[in-house]
């Protein structure tokens, strides 16, 4: 699987993305985002906020996640 980070998630990790396997007990989109925090420091308790795209396309929390799809964490987007 591929994760992207873009924006302040990028920032916090310091990259653009990372490679990763899941393990079998992540399925969804939430169990990924639950794994990320545990797993990526930077990123513990910041991820509730961020909208996660699956394969190009905004996920919900109950989408399944497979180790082929690229995950794509966006972070909200604040203007003026």
């Amino acid at each position: 699987m591929t994760v992207l980070y873009f924006a302040a998630t990028r920032d916090l990790v310091g990259r653009g993305e990372d490679r990763l396997t899941l393990p079998t007990n992540v399925e969804t989109v939430s169990e990924f985002r639950e794994h990320l925090e545990r797993t990526v420091p930077a990123l513990a308790g910041r991820l509730a906020s961020v909208r996660v795209a699956r394969n190009e396309e905004f996920a919900s929390d109950a989408d399944p996640v497979t180790d082929g799809d690229v995950l794509a964490l966006v972070p909200p987007v604040a203007g003026g």
